[in-house]
């Protein structure tokens, strides 16, 4: 839920938007989202409505970090296919208005489910829902890239030689202390790299179930969100990143499905989703998947890292939780080598 502004000048804001939005009056105010720890996210209320601003955070920040250009260049693009997205108003990339780079969205209305044990909920509706989240996650990796003008949108080549090497970097920049975990998971995975296959696909990059919006009254996923980690690459990437998820233990904190009795759920287990999503897709299966998933365990404890290094320097949105969530990196790391050798 969003709490009083803070990070955001609402004057400036409201003058920018007055001045280049069609149909848009002021006056302006702005709630902050609790919520997203990479980019601050605010809900705007105007005399014409509602709206959503998501902006760079202010001060230091890491090379390619905080891409919300990209990630308003992407759900535009994405306008009339079978992603659900919500509509893109305008991109500010004139620093010198609020001081960072900015854009402005719809506020699409729906609900959001927080934790994939979704409490209070029938069996049946998690099903439906697990089953949309499967549809959405093949419609993203179905995109034809080339027709909604983002084939530049990531360069060629091994995806995951190239993501491995990225957050190598991003996570050695941010570090704070020597986690051997980590160091022999990024050893296992440079030494057991697969083949590029050739799939060059759009990826969502945090695709769960808590950056999706879906329906006040039933399953449909109504919007993707966050997609700031968006690029051209390999769709297992965010297969494995799903699964990965879902080994973390329930909870707000954990917001997985460990030891939980799926099956008396209506939950289907990995392997069921995988199916599913292989069904959509016309794929019959999917080779390796250890390594797919080793990578998605060191990518989130690279990016936790970023957020704990962030929270530390003092430029992180929510400083206590963003230390909470620095703190798991040894676990994702430790699970990371679970995954290589299981």
């Amino acid at each position: 839920m969003p709490h009083a502004a803070a990070q955001l000048d609402t004057e400036a804001v409201d003058r920018w938007l007055t001045a280049h939005l069609p149909g848009y009056r002021g006056p302006l105010t702005a709630e902050k989202f609790a919520a997203g720890q990479s980019n601050p996210t605010f809900l705007l209320h105007a005399a014409s409505g509602d709206y959503v601003l998501r902006r760079k955070p202010p001060g230091q920040l890491l090379k390619s970090a905080h891409a919300v250009d990209r990630e308003f260049r992407v759900q535009k693009a994405l306008a009339g296919t079978d992603v659900p997205v919500a509509r893109m108003h305008l991109l500010c990339e004139d620093e010198s208005v609020i001081g960072s780079v900015f854009y402005v969205m719809q506020a699409v209305r729906g609900r959001a489910i927080p934790t994939p044990d979704m409490p209070g909920a029938t069996p049946e509706e998690r099903a439906a829902v697990f089953a949309e989240m499967g549809r959405v996650l093949a419609a993203i990796h179905e995109v034809d890239i080339d027709a909604v003008g983002l084939s530049d949108f990531g360069p060629p080549g091994n995806y995951f030689h190239r993501q491995t090497d990225r957050w190598t970097k991003q996570y050695r920049a941010s570090e704070t202390r020597q986690i051997a975990d980590m160091d022999a998971l990024i050893g296992w995975l440079d030494a057991n790299m697969p083949a590029d296959d050739g799939q060059r696909r759009l990826v969502h990059g945090d695709y769960r179930i808590d950056n999706l919006m879906f329906a006040e009254d039933g399953p449909a996923c109504v919007a993707v969100l966050d997609w700031e980690l968006s690029t051209i690459g390999h769709p297992y990437a965010d297969l494995a990143a799903l699964i990965m998820q879902w080994a973390m233990p329930p909870g707000g904190e954990g917001r997985g499905l460990a030891g939980l009795d799926r099956a008396a759920l209506g939950i289907p287990s990995d392997e069921a989703f995988t199916a599913q999503y292989c069904a959509a897709r016309g794929l019959p299966g999917i080779d390796n998947m250890n390594f797919y998933l080793a990578f998605a365990f060191f990518r989130m404890g690279a990016i936790l890292q970023g957020v704990l290094k962030r929270a530390l320097d003092g430029n992180a949105s929510n400083p206590t939780l963003a230390i909470r969530l620095g703190d798991a990196v040894p676990q994702f790391a430790a699970k990371g080598l679970e995954a290589a050798h299981g």
